[in-house]
C-alpha cells in the first residue's frame, strides 16, 4: 500500500569477502524504511549488529584500535549517504592511555539514503560493507568484512516520507580523530559506574552468610544472651542496636586490616588460622558448660563499675563482647566471602573496600539485630516458666557440638589427625543424644523437676534429638550423611575403587598427565572448607561424576593451611585465576592451558558433569607450517631470512598494536629473549597491522619497547599460520616443528614452560 511504513528485515548474506577470515561473533542484519519510496525521496536504513556474550567491537569514531568503517555499494538509484552511529560506551583504557569507544551485546548504525531523482523504478538491493575488530579479554579478532542486503522498491507513486534519526545518534563524518593522550584519567569513573552493584550484591552475600555453619550456631548463643538480660525495650533496642554496630565496626577493622597486612588472602587465612579456631573452640567450650550449669560467666564488678557507671551493669561490655566472639567465630565460614569481596575492591582503590566491607557487615548483623529484638517479647509471654531452663540446656549440648567442628578445623590444618571421623561422630552422637534424653527426664539436670508431666512438645522435640544421634551412626561405618558431611572429618578409609587425589603436587601432576595424556582437574581447596567436604563426599561420589573424573589427573592445591605449599597454592589461584574463593575448580591441559573452570560448590549433578566433558578445541595443524618458508619482513621492507632462525627454539608470535592482550604479553617475550637467548631462543614478534604498516609499528614501539624482532606480517602470513585470531603464539623446536599453538593471552609460566621443554 502506497505510503504505508514498513520494514524488511533480511539475514547477514554468510558471503565472506576478501579479509574475512576467522570466526564471526557479529551477526548483521539491515533493515528499510520506508521499503519503497519514490525517486528523490530519502529512505533510512538500519544496520544492526548482534554481539555474542563476551565480546564487544570498536565505534567508528574511536581513538584507539581499529575503528569500524561502513561502506555502501554503488547503486544507480542512490545519490548521497550519511551514516550515524548509536551513543558508544566510552571509558579509559589503561592499555592505549587514551578513551575508547566500544559496542556490546549490541552496535547500530543508521543510513540516511538521498534517492537520486531520477531513480529507475523497481527493485533495487542495498547492500551495506562492514568492516570491523572484535576482541574479548583474551584475544582479539583481526579486522574482518560482513555484507547485509535488504531490498528497496523504487515506486514513483510512493508518498514521500520524513524518516527521523533517531535520538541520541550521532553522525560520522571523515576518519576518526588521530590518538590523544587523556591529560587526567580519573581511575574514580570506572569504579562509580557499578559502585551500586557492587554494594547491593555486598549486601546480599552477608544476608545469606547467615546460613554458613559459623554464623549460624551463634543464633541460640544470641538469644540465650538477650533472654537473660533485664530492662525496658528501650534498653532491649539499645544493646540490640550496640550488638549489630560492633559486628559492624569489628568486621569492617579486622577484614580491612588483616588484608592491608596479609593480602585479600589473608582474610581467609585468618578463618582457617588455628589459633584463631582454637581460640573460638574455648569461647564455645566455657559457654557450652556455662549453659550446662557448671558455671556463670560474669564479668567483675569492679570492672562493671568503671566501664557502665550510670547505666546498666555489664550491659555495653557484655554486648561488645558478644560482638566480637561471633565476629571471630565467623570468620572461618565467611572469611572466602569477605576475601574475594575484598580481592574485588581493593584493587579499585578509593572508598570501594570500605564502603564493601561495611554493606557486607550490615547485611550479615540485620538477622541478628531481630533476633536481639524477639527475646524482649518472648519475655512478656505468659507461663514463660521452666521452659527457658531447658532451652538453655539444651543450648549448652548443641554449642559444644558445634565447639567439636572448630576442634576439628585446628586438627586438619595442623594435619594431626587425631579427631577422625569416627571420633567426631562418636562425640556428637553422644551430645545429641543426650540432650534428647535430658528432654524426656532421662538425665537430671536444671529445668526438669523429678515429678514434672511429660508435654507433647518435649516428647517430640526429645525424640527428635535422638532420631538425629541415631542416623549419625552409619557415617561411622563409611555411610554417607548427605550435608552433614560438609561439617565433620572426611573419610578416611577410602575403598578400592576410590578417586586417587594427588595433594599439592601441581607440577607433578601435569608431567603426570603429559605422560598419560589426559587433562589435569585442580582443585583448590581448604581443610576447613565445609563446601569443599560437601564436594568430595555427595559430589564426587555421585556415579556419573566419579566416572567423568576417572579421565583425568587429580590434584587438591589446599591454600588454607599455615606450610609453604599453600601460601604458593593462593598465590597460584590468585594470579592465574584471579580469585580467592574455595573451593575453585579448573580443567587444564598440561602446559596449563585453561580449558574451563567452575567455581564454588553446586548441586546440579548435570551442571559438574557438563563442566568436566569440556574438552580443550582442537589444535589447529601446523606441520605444514614450514617454519623455511616464513614470508616476513622487517620494518625496513627488507625479507627475514628463515635460515637465521635454523636449529633455535622459535617462538612466532602473531600480535597487533590495537589488541590489548597482546600488550599484555609483551614483558613476558622481552624476560624470554633476555633469559633463554643465550640458550638458543628466539622471540620473533610479527605485526599483522596490515592497515599502518611499518609507521604505525616504529611508533608503538617508542611507548612499548620490544626487546626481540619484530616483523611485519600479511594476508599470506596469516593463511599460512591459520592466524584468525590475536593474540597468536607458536613455538617450533630446533628442527623446525611444531611443539606447540597458544591462542589468546598466554601466562607466561605456561610459554616458559613448553620452551625449556624444547630446550
Amino acid at each position: 500500500m502506497a505510503g504505508a511504513r514498513f520494514k524488511v528485515l533480511l539475514l547477514l548474506a554468510a558471503l565472506p569477502l576478501l579479509g574475512a577470515q576467522g570466526p564471526n561473533y557479529v551477526h548483521w542484519t539491515l533493515s528499510l524504511d520506508p521499503a519503497s519510496a519514490a525517486p528523490g525521496a530519502k529512505v533510512t536504513a538500519r544496520l544492526e549488529g548482534q554481539i555474542d556474550s563476551g565480546w564487544h567491537l570498536y565505534s567508528m569514531t574511536t581513538a584507539a584500535a581499529i575503528p569500524t568503517t561502513i561502506k555502501v555499494a554503488a547503486n544507480p538509484a542512490v545519490d548521497k549517504i550519511r551514516i550515524f552511529q548509536a551513543p558508544p560506551k566510552r571509558a579509559y583504557d589503561p592499555n592505549f592511555q587514551l578513551d575508547t569507544e566500544t559496542y556490546e551485546n549490541t552496535a547500530a548504525f543508521v543510513l540516511e539514503l538521498q534517492l537520486k531523482p531520477d531513480a529507475p523504478a523497481g527493485a533495487t538491493p542495498i547492500s551495506a560493507e562492514v568492516r570491523y575488530q572484535t576482541c574479548n579479554d583474551k584475544v582479539c579478532i583481526p579486522p574482518v568484512r560482513r555484507t547485509a542486503t535488504a531490498t528497496l522498491t523504487i515506486d514513483p507513486g510512493a508518498r514521500a516520507a520524513a524518516p527521523a534519526i533517531p535520538a541520541g545518534y550521532a553522525e560520522v563524518t571523515g576518519a576518526p580523530k588521530p590518538p590523544r593522550a587523556a591529560a587526567t584519567p580519573a581511575p574514580e569513573s570506572p569504579d562509580s559506574q557499578g559502585l551500586g552493584a557492587f554494594l547491593l550484591l555486598a549486601f546480599g552475600v552477608g544476608l545469606a552468610a547467615i546460613f554458613t555453619p559459623c554464623c549460624f550456631p551463634m543464633i541460640p548463643i544470641t538469644m540465650s544472651y538477650f533472654l537473660n538480660r533485664q530492662g525496658s525495650r528501650r534498653e532491649a533496642i539499645f544493646h540490640a542496636v550496640l550488638f549489630c554496630l560492633g559486628i559492624v565496626v569489628l568486621f569492617s577493622g579486622l577484614g580491612l586490616l588483616t588484608t592491608a597486612i596479609l593480602g585479600p588472602f589473608g582474610v581467609v587465612q585468618l578463618g582457617s588460622n588455628p589459633w584463631v579456631n582454637g581460640f573460638i573452640a574455648l569461647v564455645f567450650l566455657a559457654f557450652g558448660l556455662s549453659l550446662l550449669g557448671a558455671f556463670e560467666i560474669t564479668i567483675p564488678s569492679a570492672v562493671l563499675t568503671r566501664l557502665d557507671r550510670g547505666t546498666q551493669q555489664g550491659g555495653i561490655a557484655g554486648t561488645l563482647l558478644m560482638g566480637l566472639t561471633f565476629a571471630l567465630s565467623s570468620f572461618a565460614c565467611v572469611g572466602p566471602f569477605m576475601g574475594t569481596l575484598l580481592a574485588a575492591s581493593v584493587g579499585s582503590g578509593g572508598l570501594r573496600p570500605l564502603l564493601g566491607m561495611l554493606t557486607f557487615a550490615t547485611g550479615l548483623a540485620l538477622p541478628f539485630f531481630l533476633l536481639a529484638l524477639f527475646p524482649s517479647y518472648l519475655k512478656r509471654l505468659p507461663k514463660s516458666g521452666g521452659w527457658l531452663a531447658r532451652v538453655k540446656v539444651v543450648m549448652g549440648f548443641i554449642v559444644l557440638a558445634a565447639m567439636l567442628k572448630y576442634l576439628s578445623s585446628v586438627d586438619q590444618v595442623l594435619q594431626w589427625n587425631f579427631i577422625t571421623r569416627d571420633r567426631f561422630l562418636a562425640a556428637w552422637i553422644v551430645l545429641f543424644a543426650m540432650a534428647g534424653l535430658y528432654l524426656l527426664g532421662f538425665v537430671r539436670l536444671e529445668g526438669i523437676a523429678k515429678d514434672a508431666p511429660m508435654g507433647l512438645g518435649r516428647l517430640l522435640v526429645g525424640m527428635a534429638f535422638l532420631i538425629f544421634a541415631i542416623s549419625l551412626a552409619p557415617g561411622m561405618f563409611g555411610g554417607k550423611l548427605g550435608d552433614l558431611d560438609a561439617y565433620i572429618p572426611a573419610d578416611s578409609n577410602a575403598g578400592p575403587t576410590a578417586l586417587v587425589w594427588m595433594k599439592n603436587q601441581y607440577h607433578e601432576a601435569l608431567d603426570r598427565a603429559r605422560q598419560e595424556h589426559k587433562l589435569v582437574l585442580v582443585t583448590f581447596t581448604g581443610y576447613a572448607c565445609t563446601n569443599c567436604h560437601w564436594m568430595k563426599a555427595n559430589m564426587f561420589t555421585k556415579p556419573e561424576v566419579a566416572a567423568a573424573l576417572q579421565n583425568f589427573v587429580l590434584v587438591d592445591l589446599y591454600t588454607d593451611g599455615t606450610d609453604k605449599e599453600s601460601e604458593q597454592n593462593q598465590q597460584l589461584e590468585d594470579s592465574k585465576f584471579k580469585t580467592i574463593a574455595i573451593p575453585y575448580y579448573a580443567i587444564l591441559d598440561p602446559d596449563e592451558n585453561v580449558i574451563a573452570t567452575f567455581p564454588g560448590a553446586t548441586r546440579d549433578e548435570h551442571a559438574f558433569v557438563a563442566f568436566l566433558d569440556k574438552k580443550p578445541e582442537p589444535q589447529k595443524e601446523d606441520a605444514k607450517s614450514d617454519l623455511s618458508a616464513l614470508a616476513v619482513t622487517t620494518l625496513d621492507g627488507a625479507n627475514v631470512d628463515p635460515a637465521s632462525l635454523a636449529g633455535k627454539v622459535v617462538v612466532l608470535n602473531f600480535w597487533a598494536t590495537y589488541c590489548v592482550p597482546c600488550l599484555k604479553e609483551i614483558p613476558s617475550f622481552n624476560n624470554l629473549q633476555q633469559q633463554l637467548a643465550s640458550r638458543g631462543v628466539a622471540v620473533l614478534g610479527v605485526s599483522m597491522d596490515t592497515d599502518g604498516g611499518a609507521p604505525l609499528v616504529e611508533s608503538f614501539l617508542k611507548a612499548h619497547p620490544m626487546k626481540y624482532r619484530v616483523a611485519l606480517g600479511s594476508e599470506k602470513t596469516s593463511d599460512q599460520f591459520h592466524v584468525d585470531q590475536l593474540p597468536t603464539t607458536v613455538v617450533f623446536d630446533r628442527h623446525g616443528k611444531t611443539l606447540r599453538r597458544f591462542e589468546g593471552y598466554t601466562p607466561a609460566d605456561a610459554l616458559e614452560n613448553i620452551v625449556k621443554t624444547a630446550l
